[in-house]
């Protein structure tokens, strides 16, 4: 079975509601500042305030719904082996009907605690709880390291999750599908150029798709074949997840 990697940031989530960094232009979401709910120092600076930002984006996940190209992409299960990297940290690709997510940047639904308090570090092995769309209080505890428990989301200068996962899957590709990301994360271009390259795998080289309305060509740079796909998540992955289940069907029949 062919494997399919699906490379997924905000303008995946964008057509439910969800609210992008791209669309933040003054550096404010929602009355808050970026740098002050989104970094370790806003964290250590006002704990309450980076809990009541994230609790209210908690809130707003049920009336948030998975849009066509989430529901799309599930479809890609029934014909493909199918892993789906992710920036975004909503649940919307486990709602569409996705089954192998790997959350990047965290997941809103989930808290963690923070530090160690015998030693003062980082508590790497941390104990990750699911707490669905309920809020996390100032006072609520890590029953493991007995710190403040915090939204189990990767804040700017901290170090992404799983991301040994994600170049393997990357390199294992088949068939790499990029949609709604700037590319603009410094480590994002040395994951996706992670495929094998036509120069080192002539006989099966990796497919590579980029939908998005307004795509950056930050990988043109690097050799790689791409096919872009001008359009908006829904339209473009609807139109292409109907393509690629077609023609693996024929081969199928055939």
């Amino acid at each position: 079975m062919k494997k399919v990697v699906v490379f997924s940031g905000a303008g995946l989530d964008k057509e439910s509601g969800v609210l992008t960094f791209r669309d933040v232009k003054d550096g404010m979401w929602n009355n808050y500042k970026v740098e002050d709910v989104a970094t370790p120092q806003g964290w250590k600076n006002s704990r309450d305030k980076v809990l009541d930002f994230y609790n209210e984006r908690r809130r707003e996940m049920p009336n948030v719904e998975p849009n066509p190209a989430h529901l799309a992409l599930s479809k890609l299960e029934k014909h493909f082996d199918v892993t789906n990297i992710t920036q975004n940290v909503s649940d919307l690709l486990e709602r569409g009907g996705s089954t192998n997510v790997i959350h990047l940047h965290g997941e809103l639904t989930k808290a963690r605690g923070c530090y160690n308090n015998s030693s003062g570090i980082l508590d790497i092995e941390h104990k990750v709880y699911d707490i669905g769309y309920n809020d996390i209080e100032n006072g609520d505890k890590c029953e493991k390291t007995g710190s403040q428990l915090r939204p189990h989301i990767v804040w700017f200068n901290e170090m992404p999750f799983r991301t040994d996962e994600a170049y393997n899957a990357v390199h294992e590709a088949d068939i790499l599908i990029i949609v709604g990301t700037s590319l603009q994360i410094s480590y994002t271009l040395d994951l996706l150029t992670n495929v094998r390259r036509i120069v080192s795998d002539s006989k099966n080289p990796c497919k590579i798709y980029y939908v998005d309305p307004s795509p950056m060509h930050y990988l043109d740079n690097y050799g790689l074949s791409i096919e872009y796909i001008v359009e908006s998540a829904s339209k473009g992955i609807t139109e292409l997840v109907e393509s690629l289940i077609s023609k693996e069907t024929e081969k199928e029949v055939g």
